[in-house]
């Protein structure tokens, strides 16, 4: 539960960051833009009142400064059109040699709808008697390649920084799920070597109780749970390892553990069992998918304390058979569908929260299947569905 909520944690502050960033990219970039923006039409205003010099030149006119103004534009995009809305002249625009008209025309309309349009009125006279018919020609420019990179600069920028916090997470999420793979396996194996020794010791004391006292009924039944002890010790040193699955018929396992977990729990759980009439076959590790039952059984009796209904149903389709595991307890949040199953998360005030963990995993790594809460509702119950090949 702990590490967890330290990985949520982290997902949220990386989160955070980047759209700290990404807003600070922006705001900078639009400041930039505004300034650039604001110079490049200076330099249009300039440059217009060099076209219009050099349009009213006469022969006494030096049009060294002119000229030099005019020829130094070479990265703002420009279109001179006449008042009869014709095309004058152009600079800095690639033109295709068929239909270059139509191009210049249609980039005309582009830049008077981005209001990039400066009027200069040519031998204008304030006293003329129809000042609508003074001569004049429009300057249209666009934004340099400089000014559109760096407007698109901030967007690129997100994006990368987008891509890093992506990468950032499944760096922690695959090294936290690595950490805690080596603890398990290693968990798991040591508890089955540990287990080994005081198993091998009971079936010795148990021979001995055989030969001394071979009449006694309960001798036989300690007999069962040493093989119960063994099973468990197996489960554990397979963990960490790839089991070969065998072909198994489903009832005939779902039957083992009923059969064990109803003698060893209170009397008022009741078992229902839904099977169907003919056997269902998978290829399942018999003694991991036992525990994954064995585990939503025995949690289903601690979310019913101790009383209630269990009912366990097979439903057989064409490409997988599916097994619901129902009870009558206390029921299971909505939100919390998916926490469940997170390693160190229980509700118990004892527990270590792996039951279901384990579960997941037996399921959804060695059986290629899929494990999860098909729908609870608070005080009356939930329904645990797992989905196998067949």
């Amino acid at each position: 539960m702990l590490i967890g909520n330290r990985i949520k944690q982290v997902k949220i502050v990386l989160v955070i960051i980047a759209l700290i960033i990404a807003f600070l990219s922006l705001v900078v970039s639009h400041v930039l833009i505004q300034d650039l923006s604001v110079e490049e039409r200076s330099k249009m205003e300039v440059w217009s009142e060099a076209m219009k010099a050099f349009n009213n030149a006469d022969d006494n006119t030096d049009l060294t400064l002119v000229l030099k103004v005019l020829n130094e534009n070479n990265t703002i995009p420009v279109i001179v059109v006449d008042k009869k809305n014709a095309i004058q002249s152009y600079r800095n625009i690639s033109v295709p040699s068929s239909n270059s008209t139509a191009y210049l025309q249609d980039a005309v309309n582009r830049f008077r709808h981005n209001n990039h349009k400066i009027r200069i009125y040519l031998q204008f006279d304030v006293h003329a008697v129809n000042p609508d018919k003074t001569d004049y020609i429009d300057i249209y420019y666009d934004d340099s390649l400089m000014l559109k990179r760096l407007a698109t600069y901030p967007y690129v920028q997100l994006g990368v920084v987008l891509v890093f916090v992506v990468i950032a997470i499944f760096a922690i999420l695959s090294s936290k799920k690595s950490e805690q793979n080596k603890v398990w396996v290693g968990l798991s194996k040591e508890t089955a070597h540990q287990l080994g020794t005081p198993i091998s010791s009971l079936m010795a004391w148990v021979e001995i109780l055989k030969s001394r006292y071979g009449e006694d009924e309960l001798i036989p039944e300690m007999g069962n749970d040493i093989k119960r002890l063994q099973l468990i010790a197996d489960r554990f040193s397979k963990i960490g390892s790839m089991p070969e699955p065998q072909t198994c018929q489903l009832n005939l396992v779902l039957n083992n553990v009923v059969d064990y977990i109803s003698i060893r729990s209170s009397g008022k759980i009741s078992f229902v069992k839904t099977y169907l009439n003919t056997d269902v076959s998978v290829k399942l590790n018999s003694s991991l998918f036992e525990w994954v039952i064995e585990n939503l059984c025995k949690n289903a009796i601690d979310a019913m304390e101790g009383q209630g209904t269990i009912v366990i149903s097979v439903i057989d389709f064409e490409n997988r058979a599916i097994i619901d595991i129902s009870d009558t307890g206390k029921g299971i949040s909505k939100s919390k569908y998916k926490t469940i199953f997170e390693p160190g998360y229980t509700t118990k005030k004892r527990g270590w929260g792996l039951g279901l963990s384990l579960a997941k995993r037996i399921v959804e790594e060695y059986h290629h299947g899929k494990i999860y809460v098909k729908r609870s509702e608070l005080n009356k119950g939930t329904t645990f569905r797992i989905e196998l090949k067949k």
